[in-house]
C-alpha cells in the first residue's frame, strides 16, 4: 500500500521540524496512540489502537528515524505487532519545503505492509482505513504544530 501527499502549514520550516520530532505532538496527532516515548535519539516505542471498520486492533512497536537532514527531511519507519491481529510495517519519506519565511510545505510518501488477520480484512478496507488515519494525522498535526509554536497546550 502506498500513499503520497502534501500539507501546507502556516509555520516556518524549523517550527514544523520541531513538531515532527516532539513525542507529545505526535502522540496527540496519531489516532489511537496511547504511548509514545523516546528510547534513543532516533527511536521511539509506541502503542496504537487502530480501527478498521468494526474491528479494533492494538499494536505495540518501534518507530525509527533515519536519513536525518534537519530541518529538511527524514525517513520514519515503524513496525508493530498486534498479536493475533497480525503485523504492520511501514515507512514514510518526509520532506519540508520552506515557502517564504512563514510557511512550509510538508511532502510525504508512505509505504505500508500488513499481515495476519489485519490483511484478511481486505486491501480496500485496510487502504481506506490507512487513508483516514493519514488524513486525521495531518489535520491534527497542523493544529498541534500551530499550538506548540504559540506556546499553548498541544491537545486542544
Amino acid at each position: 500500500m502506498e500513499m503520497v501527499g502534501e500539507e501546507r502549514i502556516a509555520l516556518p520550516r524549523e517550527d514544523v521540524w520541531a513538531a515532527l520530532n516532539d513525542p507529545e505532538v505526535l502522540k496527540a496527532c496519531i489516532p489511537g496512540c496511547s504511548m509514545l516515548d523516546w528510547t534513543s535519539p532516533t527511536t521511539l516505542d509506541a502503542v496504537v489502537t487502530v480501527k478498521f471498520g468494526f474491528v479494533s486492533m492494538s499494536f505495540s512497536g518501534v518507530i525509527t528515524l533515519s536519513a536525518l537532514n534537519p530541518p529538511e527531511s527524514y525517513r520514519i519507519e515503524g513496525e508493530g505487532k498486534g498479536g493475533l491481529a497480525g503485523f504492520a510495517k511501514g515507512g514514510a519519506d518526509v520532506r519540508l519545503e520552506a515557502i517564504g519565511e512563514a510557511e512550509t510545505l510538508l511532502v510525504y510518501a508512505i509505504t505500508a505492509d500488513v499481515s495476519g488477520k489485519i490483511a484478511q480484512l481486505g486491501s480496500k478496507l485496510v487502504s481506506s482505513g490507512a487513508n483516514r488515519i493519514a488524513e486525521r494525522f495531518f489535520a491534527r498535526f497542523t493544529a498541534a504544530a500551530l499550538r506548540k509554536a504559540q506556546g499553548q497546550p498541544v491537545e486542544g
